[in-house]
């Protein structure tokens, strides 16, 4: 019988190309030809697919120059990948008759695992030429897809999530039951990016080429699986291991890993390093890819508000609306000194805050919101009198403020004057004496005399004043 798939194959490996290869071992047909993964299982049977391969590959391999024992190889992961498309149509097949209750992504799942041991066991044994290793990408992407669909069907069945069908890059597990797929291709990927990692080739044939992209997938496996250690133990990993430079690897190979070490650095609240690994990955990003450069943002603006006390402007969001909608209004308030707009946006972003763990890290800018209040009341507060002798170009601004002035700021700029309560003196001062710890007012209280003393020199760091 033809295989199709497989001339394919021999043309792209005389080309050594490895991303072509790559194409070929996936379980997704391309949009240019959709029936191509269903002629290609239907051109076999589980009885004769291994001997139909072989000698396609090797007795008549159409001048192809392969060892024996890497030809046999081939066979097996071809074989292999035959066995998990007709899983994979199977299920799609179920869903498309509206049974997906039968659809079996358990069994899909492993055969596509299988395909990925394959790949993994050849390249480690150094039968697999190191330009083919795009097919191990490939693999492990979609390890992770079949993993959720396979986890989500468990749920599905349990009656705990509804159930889409097809593949998503953007699926997310949403319940706390336990991923027993997902935890399976954390482990199986894992494997893989040691076996990376630890390549003892010359680096010019080293599978260390290979080793971002696989950190990178295993940074979105652990993040649904919620195993932020298992991450940081990914980038200490890969800190002590010897390899080129990052800026030698792919761009998209860079832009993610640079995304998710800052995500990390975000995580643990190093918002200096986290705002230079974020601000790499934007400036590397594709400048089509607008849902990455989203993805970005949303950590690199409160990063950039928190170290630099620069807000985003309408310019930069623009190709944004989603976080044009929520940054700005925060950008707004925090300009207009406005604890209550603030307080606002900050509620009405909620979700999307919670959900990409940055809601507790845009509470902090509310104190340079209040930074920008109290730095109004110290400048409509004027100027000291001037003494006996001195000239215009003397004159020093007051630096001696009666607490009750920022009191009364304090109310008239919080939620707290719109709800009917009020924001006593202690609660004020309290606001004061941490703003003077955080150095974003320079000073102290004298509470026997009522007043808040300002230093004369830069009162409010990182303004003008």
């Amino acid at each position: 019988m033809s295989f199709l798939l497989v001339d394919e194959f021999k043309y792209l490996y005389g080309q050594e190309d490895g991303y072509g290869l790559a194409a070929i071992f996936t379980p997704v047909a391309p949009e240019t030809d959709p029936n191509r993964l269903v002629a290609f299982y239907r051109s076999s049977n589980a009885m004769h697919v291994s001997n139909e391969l072989r000698s396609a590959l090797i007795y008549h391999s159409g001048g192809l120059s392969l060892s024996k024992e890497e030809a046999s190889a081939w066979v097996e992961v071809f074989a292999s990948y035959w066995s998990a498309i007709g899983e994979i149509l199977l299920c799609e097949e179920m869903i498309g008759q509206g049974q997906a209750d039968f659809a079996n992504w358990n069994k899909a799942y492993e055969s596509w695992r299988g395909v990925t041991t394959l790949l993994q066991r050849y390249f480690n044994r150094s039968l697999f030429p190191y330009w083919a290793i795009p097919c191990l990408y490939t693999a492990g992407k979609y390890l992770r897809l079949l993993a959720i669909k396979a986890d989500d069907a468990s749920r599905e069945r349990s009656g705990n999530v509804a159930y889409s069908g097809g593949f998503d890059d953007e699926d997310i597990v949403k319940s706390v039951r336990k991923m027993e797929k997902l935890e399976d291709a954390a482990r199986v990927m894992n494997s893989v990016f040691g076996s990376c990692a630890n390549d003892r080739a010359p680096i010019e044939q080293s599978r260390k080429w290979g080793i971002y992209n696989m950190a990178n997938l295993c940074f979105k496996i652990y993040f649904q699986l919620n195993s932020l250690n298992l991450c940081k133990s990914l980038i200490r990993s890969v800190s002590v291991t010897e390899l080129p430079p990052l800026n030698q690897y792919p761009l998209s190979h860079q832009v993610t890993f640079n995304y998710y070490s800052g995500v990390m650095s975000f995580i643990e609240e190093d918002y200096s390093k986290a705002e230079e690994f974020l601000k790499e990955a934007f400036e590397k990003c594709h400048p089509q890819a607008t849902k990455n450069q989203e993805l970005i943002l949303t950590y690199l603006i409160p990063c950039h508000i928190l170290t630099s006390h620069q807000l985003p402007t309408p310019q930069l969001l623009a190709p944004f609306p989603q976080l044009a909608s929520l940054f700005l209004p925060l950008a707004a308030a925090i300009k207009h000194a406005s604890l209550a707009e603030f307080d606002a946006a900050l509620q009405a972003g909620e979700p999307y805050f919670v959900k990409r763990r940055i809601y507790l890290t845009l509470e902090r800018a509310r104190d340079i919101a209040l930074r920008n209040l109290l730095r109004k009341v110290f400048v409509t507060g004027g100027y000291e009198p001037l003494l006996e002798g001195q000239t215009e170009a003397d004159r020093k601004r007051r630096t001696r403020i009666p607490i009750t002035e920022f009191v009364a700021a304090v109310r008239l700029s919080s939620k707290a004057s719109n709800s009917g309560e009020t924001i006593d003196r202690d609660e004020v001062e309290c606001l004061l004496a941490n703003m003077m710890y955080k150095d974003l007012m320079k000073g102290y209280i004298h509470r026997e005399r009522g007043i808040v003393v300002l230093s004369k020199n830069q009162p409010f760091p990182g303004t003008k004043t």
